[in-house]
């Protein structure tokens, strides 16, 4: 089974609390002749054996050090981190999701990178610009790219001809989108046009933020001092969910946000808007992959959103701390980029990587539709801001959502509402 990617993860732990403690073990060390420094991971399946492959690799081609990894649930990665470090002995490198980045630059013994990255050899900029983003925290850049993923349509081509409508094209504006989802909805056969996570976590949460930065909008103002998504492109952004699932009836709520895939899978869904990793999910229909849909009266054009993860490094000592960072610019090099990928189906973090047309259509042979997600990489232009009070925003953005979905607000009265208690919590309230 393929891992999900929990990008829309957030945290909710507060690092400033604990005593973090000096630098430790984690299970390294630098005696014995070769610096040994420890991997936390929680890989599995492809992802594992991939992973597994170039830990092996490396260390055959690095004799003077030697890399071993640690697996456990990537959504626990953070509190035993910080149980780590409280205890002296956390991980050389840590896999942990990029919406951590707030509570992870907080923590002494992580590695800003800022000075590394800056070498040559790094080629930072050829990272995405949305995996830079969302590695940066203030001055600091808290980690470097691991896994990058995005939202596109994903449709089946087979309820498309049925209703007697032309396949989503990369001209297509939310008008186009829901005309389509109220053609595809057929109440006798229980078929719905369009799904939408409808639990009210950050799941719902970005989704309508990439059609919040379609419409011309932003999340909180430039300073991240106050709500932003109170404005008359956040009103818009919302209306449009509005009217399809309560006007038109033509979104199936998945208020449990378990149900997307089989439902898809089944035929009783026309679009998903979701990402690469629910792909080999779908395979008992014909399905295709299009961009996100713009707004016309928007020059914001089209847009989504990514939550990329990131390679962590704490400082065990300089020499494992050394050996650590050498062995992330190894694993993030185009080449282990294009092995992985290859391997497991995940997009490229890199774009020099991205724009090998050879190697993305391998990728896509591997499974259909990934050339569409490689190439949206250049349409996350936008990041979740990196706050500390993210998860209270997010929590309240995911209620306002969910309120108007179910049809008990109005989108600016449950809008303005979610800004208050946004403010609040950025004002420390």
């Amino acid at each position: 089974m393929k891992r999900r990617p929990r990008s829309w993860m957030v945290a909710s732990l507060t690092v400033g609390a604990l005593v973090l403690a000096g630098c430790g073990g984690g299970g390294g060390s630098s005696s014995g002749g070769k610096t040994k420094i420890v991997v936390w991971d929680g890989y599995e399946d492809a992802q594992g054996k991939s992973f597994t492959a170039l830990i092996a690799k490396y260390n055959q081609e690095h004799p003077d050090v030697e890399v071993t990894q640690l697996v456990s649930s990537s959504d626990l990665v953070l509190q035993k981190v910080l149980t780590a470090v409280r205890g002296g002995t956390p991980p050389d490198v840590a896999y942990m999701f990029g919406s951590w980045a707030p509570n992870i630059a907080k923590i002494p013994q992580v590695v800003d990178m800022s000075s590394y990255v800056k070498q040559s050899a790094w080629n930072w900029d050829d990272f995405y610009v949305g995996e830079r983003q969302a590695a940066t925290v203030g001055d600091k850049i808290v980690g470097v790219p691991a896994l990058v993923d995005n939202l596109a349509i994903v449709y089946n081509k087979k309820l498309f001809q049925e209703a007697g409508i032309a396949a989503p094209t990369p001209d297509w504006t939310w008008d186009d989108f829901r005309a389509a989802a109220k053609a595809l909805t057929v109440p006798s056969k229980k078929q719905y046009g369009w799904m939408i996570p409808a639990d009210g976590s950050e799941d719902t949460v970005w989704h309508y933020d990439a059609m919040l930065w379609e419409a011309g909008g932003d999340i909180l103002s430039p300073d991240n001092t106050k709500a932003a998504f109170d404005s008359p492109a956040g009103v818009e952004a919302l209306t449009t969910l509005q009217q399809m699932a309560v006007d038109d009836h033509s979104v199936y709520l998945d208020t449990a946000n378990t149900n997307g895939t089989k439902l898809m899978n089944s035929g009783k869904i026309g679009m998903m808007v979701t990402g690469p990793w629910d792909l080999s999910s779908i395979p008992d229909i014909d399905y295709g992959v299009q961009v996100m849909p713009s707004y016309a009266d928007s020059d914001a054009g089209h847009q989504t959103i990514s939550g990329p993860d990131n390679w962590v490094v704490f400082d065990n000592g300089s020499a494992r701390k050394q050996a650590a960072v050498d062995f992330v610019r190894w694993l993030t090099a185009p080449a282990q980029v294009k092995a992985d990928s290859l391997a497991t189906g995940d997009l490229p973090t890199r774009t020099s990587v991205g724009q090998d047309a050879p190697f993305v259509q391998q990728l896509n042979k591997n499974l259909p539709g990934t050339t569409t997600f490689v190439a949206n990489l250049a349409n996350v232009k936008k990041v979740r801001p990196s706050v500390e009070q993210y998860p209270a925003i997010s929590e309240a953005m995911g209620q306002a959502i969910v309120s108007v979905l179910l049809g008990k607000a109005q989108p600016a009265a449950a809008l303005a509402q979610a800004a208050q208690a946004t403010n609040d919590a950025l004002s420390g309230n």
